[in-house]
This record gives C-alpha cells, structure tokens and sequence, in this order.
C-alpha cells in the first residue's frame, strides 16, 4: 500500500528545485536522485520533432471542466504554484508556468535539445544498469521542418541512438500508412498500438503490447495510440485503419500480462491527461499510466487507487524518472523526479550533437534564414489563444482577403522571446504539417457557428472519454462568449464580425479563410508562405487579444 510517507519520499527531488536561486540548477543538482526498487521507467512525450534547444512558454489558463475543474493538471499560474508548493521565480516554477516568463527565460536560458536529453539519460542508466526501460509516448515525429523534408527520417535516426524501448503514436499516422509502416521497420524496438485495427478483418495492425525484463521483475508495456486521430487528422492518410478508446482490450491485456507473469503493467499512452485518469478508475490492475498528448508537464504524480500517473510535458522540456519497488506483484513504494533541461546547465552528449549536426546541415541555410522581427512575446500555449496563432490568423485575413480566419488550437510550438529576429525555423515549427494548405471558403454563419460549437464540444465536454484533448480553434476577424460549462450546442453565443461589430447572421455568406483542414484535396498555398509575406512587412508588435469571452470557468 503506497503512503502520505511514500508520496513525500517520492517529492524529495522536486524539492531540491523549488528554491530560490541565482542561476539555474547545475547538471549534478538535476540528476541528483535516490534510486529505489527494481525498475526505473524514463518517460519523453510529445517532443514534437525539437531537436534543439528552445523556448516554450506554458499556459496562463487550463480550463478543467465537470469534476476535473480545478484540480491538476488544470491548474496555472499562482494556482500551480500553491498546489505544488513552488515560489515564484524559481527554476521549477518557471519551467512549469507563464508567469515572469520573457524575464526569467533570459536568465535561466532555453530547455531542451535532444544532445542535453541523451546526456541525463545515459547518467540514469549508468546508475541504473539493467533496470531503466526508456518510453517514448508519441508525437516525436512531426512539427519541425526537418522531420517534414524527411518525412520523420530525421526522428526516428534520434530515437534509435537515444535508446527508446517501445513507443506509441498520434501525429505520426499524418505521414500516412505506407511511410508509418516504412518507418516502423527501422526503428528496432516496439511500435505500439493496441487500439488501432483493420477496419475490414479486425486485425491489429500494431503489436499491442510488449514484455521486457528489468532487475528481475517482468514488465509489461501496453501501447495506447491517440483514439481520435481519424477524426482530430485527416482519414484519407489511413484509410483503412479504425482508432478508439477500446477499453475492454486494454482491460483483458492487463489481465492476459498478470497471467504471463508481469509483475509491473505499463500503459504507454497518447490518451490525454483527464481520459487516461479515467481509465486508472476503470480498469484494474494497470500500475502506472505515462500520459501524453495534452502536453501536461506535473511535478508530482497523479495517484488513482493503485494507479500512479505521470504528466512529462512537451516539447523535450522535461523528462520523467519514475523509481519502483515491487513486491509481490504490485508497487509498494516509488520515488519520482520530473527533470527540467534547463540546456545552459547540462553538458550536451558528443555523439548526439553530432548526429543533429548531420541531420541539419543539409537545411540549415533555409533553417537559418531571417523572415522578420518580433518587438513582443510569441507564444502559441494557451486555451483559447495565443500571441503566434493571432500572427497565423493576420496572415490568413490578409494574405486570402478573408473576413474571417481560423486556425486550429495545436499546442505545438516554440516560443520567440521579444526583440528577435524570426527565422524560417521558427515559422515552421508553428506550421510544419503534411497538409498545409490554406484554403479560402464562403461559409453560411450558421455554418460557422455550428463549427465552433462542435469544436468546443470536443474539448469541453464533461466526460473524459469524449474529450479529443487540444485548445480551442484560434479565430481572426470575429469575437465571441465561449461558456465551457454550457451544454453542447450552446456554448457559442454573441458571435459577431470584429471589423464591424455586428453579429454574425445565420443566413450570410462570409469569406473564412484557414489551413490544416482534414479534408482531401484541399487547394492553397503553404500557411507558411502567407506568414512569410505577412512578416515581411516589418517588425510584429502584437499584444494578447480578448477576442473571446470566457464563462463557466
């Protein structure tokens, strides 16, 4: 039975980083760690192709809502800070929220960089010989320029020297089924996803679990693609595949591993934060749960009657160690650390840096060409908005002649810190997808309406296990009152046309213009190029807008 003492144990290294300091923490300070147990788990998720070093700004909001309303992972800001006990402005508080953000991210640098990743991960494993098991929860292969001119050549070259064990799936599956299944055959370690079929026979397409050992207790790792990716991405690039939930399967591997003689049951999931704690509730026996796809980086795991949960973030910013001692086939204790790589204060690995020196080299003059300036923050996180999408949608408005714009709530994307220049590079790791096209339609208000609302009900519907994770479609050119705690079809009101106040008539023709849409055949340019003409004007000013009205939060 895990304890109050066990879960304090277990706090014992984020201590170490809640403390005021000059400078962030050194590369011993950072590993520093009490091993425990048989098995130490090292989680990645949602890297999305970032091979450097970068800036990412966290949300100032994260709408929970029905019983997840206010307890973590929706929490931000001061809020977050009171949960978990940190004081503002030191390294972890700044790692895991906005707040003081362009200030404390010049002084205590970028995060991330697979190079500074490898180095913490061989420190872990040569303490922990024959014990770790490396987890990579999915989305590492897109949302980079390189991973798109080499159609995730790029990524799957950084998993294999990294050492990854088993992976699952979500932005993957856009480069379509015949290049995934090409990509699988190289990796040399499991590729996961037990709920994915043959939408003919039923089959699997993917191995749904797989066994390892590791300090004499046998693991088992049960791989959770994203369940909605049909309908989050366009069907057309796996036409023949069926995703969901599946819970009953997940439930009868559990059982079919304990009969193999697992002493430790993994679920490596792509559900999403609120789904996942669903499922700990609802199916028996899964002992640890490493989540991903809503990008929820915890300092503390997340426990659900015998289920620990662990929340690693986005983007290489962080990365999770999680220690265990089983016994008699259960957890009785564990110890976590969710690593912040603060990159100025850990080593780069040789081996690594030069294979993403290789792997950029043959791009890097258009990586590194300049496109404009930016005077204000860029940021992309954020429910509702944020400070790079506005720049999407001005671009869209403008470039198209639109009234309207709309672009899709990816929580993707690096941020740019004020008085920088804008590089290529950074435009794409905004918009580096396999169907960028930026279409323009005359679309019925009515029909625009119905759009908003069937988005907001993918992400604010009460039940878990109808949320699709993701933030709200980012819009230009109209304002709106979003109440996430309505019920579904009236969460939109007051939809207006920003430009001349007016509402939006149901029967009225209105010029939309936007990018990434699911549908085949779609005809545009790139979003890219349209934000690269739209940059080319001059240097951005652009300031946080309050173009929607939050209620019900």
């Amino acid at each position: 039975m895990i304890t109050r003492r066990d879960l304090l144990a277990a706090s014992a290294a984020l201590a170490a980083l809640s403390v005021a300091k000059a400078d962030a923490p050194s590369q011993t300070e950072l590993l520093r760690f009490t091993p425990l147990g048989q098995v130490t788990l090292i989680h990645i998720t949602d890297l999305h192709g970032q091979l450097m070093p970068m800036f990412f700004r966290e949300a100032s909001a994260k709408i929970g809502v029905g019983e997840a309303r206010g307890r973590p992972p929706h929490v931000a800001g001061e809020a977050f800070l009171a949960e978990f006990g940190l004081a503002r402005g030191t390294p972890l508080a700044h790692a895991l929220t906005d707040l003081d953000f362009t200030d404390l991210a010049r002084h205590f640098g970028p995060m991330g960089g697979v190079d500074r990743m490898a180095t913490i991960i061989k420190a872990i494993r040569a303490e922990r010989p024959g014990r770790c098991l490396l987890l990579d929860g999915g989305d590492s292969w897109q949302g980079a320029w390189t991973n798109l001119q080499t159609q995730a050549a790029d990524m799957v070259a950084v998993q294999k020297a990294l050492g990854v064990d088993a992976m699952v799936g979500h932005w993957e599956f856009t480069y379509g089924a015949d290049r995934v299944t090409e990509l699988i055959k190289e990796l040399g370690f499991p590729f996961l996803g037990g709920n994915v079929q043959d939408r003919e026979w039923n089959e699997e397409i993917f191995s749904a679990n797989a066994m390892f050992e590791r300090g004499g207790v046998k693991v088992a790792v049960i791989g959770q693609a994203f369940p909605y990716t049909p309908i989050a991405n366009p069907r057309w690039m796996f036409p023949d595949w069926e995703f969901g939930i599946k819970e009953e399967k997940i439930a009868a591997r559990v059982q079919a591993a304990r009969d193999a003689g697992a002493g430790l049951i993994i679920l490596l999931s792509h559900n999403g934060f609120e789904l996942d704690r669903k499922l700990a509730a609802r199916v028996p026996g899964i002992d640890v749960i490493l989540t991903g796809h809503t990008h929820d980086a915890l300092p503390r795991p997340v426990q659900v009657g015998r289920t620990v949960l662990l929340a690693t973030g986005a983007s290489g910013k962080f990365i999770s160690r999680l220690d265990l001692d089983v016994q008699g086939g259960q957890i009785s204790d564990y110890r976590h650390a969710l690593i912040p790589v603060f990159s100025n204060m850990i080593s780069p690995d040789a081996d690594m840096a030069a294979l993403v020196r290789s792997l950029r080299e043959p791009h890097a003059a258009d990586l590194a060409r300049v496109v404009g300036r930016t005077e204000s923050l860029l940021w992309r996180r954020g429910n509702t908005g944020g400070t790079w999408d506005d720049v999407i949608c001005d671009a869209l408005l403008e470039q198209r002649d639109a009234e309207i714009a709309l672009s899709p709530g990816f929580r993707w994307g690096t941020t740019l810190l004020p008085d920088t220049d804008i590089t290529a590079e950074d435009v794409w790791a905004q918009t580096a997808i396999t169907y960028p096209a930026a279409y323009r339609n005359v679309m019925k208000g009515a029909a625009i309406k119905a759009l908003l609302e069937d988005i907001a009900d993918n992400l604010f519907h009460p039940d878990p296990f109808y949320q699709q994770g993701g933030d709200m479609v980012r819009s230009g050119g109209v304002t709106f009152t979003l109440d996430v705690a309505a019920a579904s079809g009236q969460r939109i009101s007051d939809l207006r046309l920003k430009r001349s106040g007016q509402p939006i008539e149901a029967s009225h023709d209105y010029v939309v213009a936007g990018w990434a849409s699911i549908n085949q055949g779609v005809e545009g340019p790139p979003i890219w190029d349209l934000v690269f003409r739209h940059l080319a004007k001059g240097p951005l000013k652009v300031m946080p807008r309050h173009d929607i009205e939050l209620r019900g939060i």
